[in-house]
């Protein structure tokens, strides 16, 4: 027998909290019930252990989520009960933070609650398009279609982020790679030179003394330079987080050469993948644009679909209130034209995505392509300058003997 913490409300809706004792928290649930009590949750009183701080530690990531998703897809698909389809997945998930949302979410359908409702209790975990796709799964008793449908967007996404990721990593652990070496040089080489250079009392050429200078600095102010950064960042974060930080450094990385198209590409392949999902699954384009809108991660995009959502209510067409939006090119608009006319809104919308998807990659190759002879140059003007700035004063040296 063990100990559960539980919350339930009786008949009169009043919320009781208690702990009661039983086998497992299915039994314990059971004798609630037969008390005529709605249980809400129940659960193993908390305790500071190694597992509650791994817990805490772990965090619920789209991978974690689409995987379950995939996974729940498969169960309900083959013709499980929705009961049955939560228990074997409670015990298929790894993440122990999404184990216990699986977990509630089995107590809360065993208590009569619907799985769209059940998994509204975990926003932190399940965004809202998860949501409104369950409720429009269950409403037309289509949730296996539907989940199968979310689960291939959701791995489509997670591949094609993928694809973008790999695409950067080069680039980035190149200027990782260089800024620690400069880092190195600053603080361990560059002082020995100086000591050296000290001692033979030479005059030394202009670009060693900018470098002794600046490896000085960095010497004396490390911590300076240290808080500058850590400081720069979190300042700079808490203004990104504000509406007018947001807005503007959205609408500045749409115009920063290379990165800004390759940024509106990827933001426009997945509110068409998003939207044309949503519509498929018969969400009200209303409902779905704002469902986009919330979870568009470019604040000039979530404007516009927003401007989009107002006008369709007033009884404008999708491709008109959205081609008023210069952030949409032509071809989106038009290929939401032909496919309100055609009555095949999704299919279009799709298309859009794989087309934007091709686009984005097109642009990755070109970046990697680009960045290459620019990080070699780059490279090279440092390493030249630390030769001339390190053999100037040998060979003034030598000379002089």
């Amino acid at each position: 027998m063990a100990l559960y913490k539980y919350k339930v409300r009786d008949q009169q809706g009043r919320l009781l909290k208690g702990n009661i004792e039983a086998k497992d928290p299915r039994v314990a649930s059971s004798v609630l019930r037969e008390r005529g009590l709605f249980v809400i949750d129940i659960r193993p009183p908390s305790e500071v252990s190694l597992e509650n701080f791994k817990k805490f530690l772990s965090r619920v990531s789209q991978d974690d989520v689409t995987t379950m998703t995939r996974q729940m897809a498969t169960l309900i698909v083959s013709g499980l009960p929705i009961i049955e389809a939560l228990e074997l997945l409670h015990d298929q998930v790894q993440n122990p933070v999404l184990k216990d949302a699986v977990s509630g979410i089995k107590h809360e359908v065993e208590g009569g609650s619907t799985l769209a409702h059940a998994f509204e209790k975990y926003p932190n975990v399940f965004s809202r398009l998860y949501i409104s796709l369950l409720k429009t799964g269950e409403a037309s008793g289509m949730l296996d279609k539907v989940l199968s449908k979310l689960a291939d967007n959701m791995e489509k996404q997670r591949e094609f982020n993928s694809k973008i990721k790999g695409a950067l990593i080069y680039p980035v652990i190149v200027i990782l790679g260089m800024g620690g070496v400069a880092f190195i040089m600053m603080i361990f080489v560059i002082p020995k030179l100086t000591d050296l250079y000290k001692d033979l009392s030479v005059d030394l050429p202009a670009p060693t003394k900018i470098l002794i200078a600046t490896s000085n600095f960095m010497l004396l102010f490390w911590w300076l330079i240290i808080a500058a950064v850590v400081g720069g960042a979190f300042l700079f974060s808490a203004w990104r987080k504000t509406p007018s930080g947001r807005e503007i450094t959205d609408r500045v990385k749409l115009k920063i050469p290379l990165l800004g198209p390759l940024s509106e590409k990827v933001s426009l392949a997945e509110i068409c993948r998003t939207l044309g999902l949503l519509v498929g699954a018969g969400i009200p384009i209303i409902e779905s644009l704002n469902i986009v809108a919330a979870s568009s991660d470019n604040v000039v995009f979530e404007k516009a679909l927003e401007y989009g959502s107002k006008h369709v209510e007033k009884g404008f067409p999708l491709g008109v209130s959205l081609g008023q939006k210069e952030v949409f090119p032509p071809i989106v608009t038009q290929m939401i034209k032909v496919g309100e006319e055609t009555g095949k809104l999704d299919e279009s919308l799709l298309k859009l995505s794989y087309y934007f998807e091709s686009e984005s990659e097109q642009l990755i190759k070109g970046l990697t392509t680009a960045l290459e002879p620019i990080i070699m140059i780059v490279l090279g003007v440092g390493v030249g300058f630390l030769v001339i700035s390190i053999i100037l004063p040998i060979y003034k040296i030598t000379s002089a003997i």
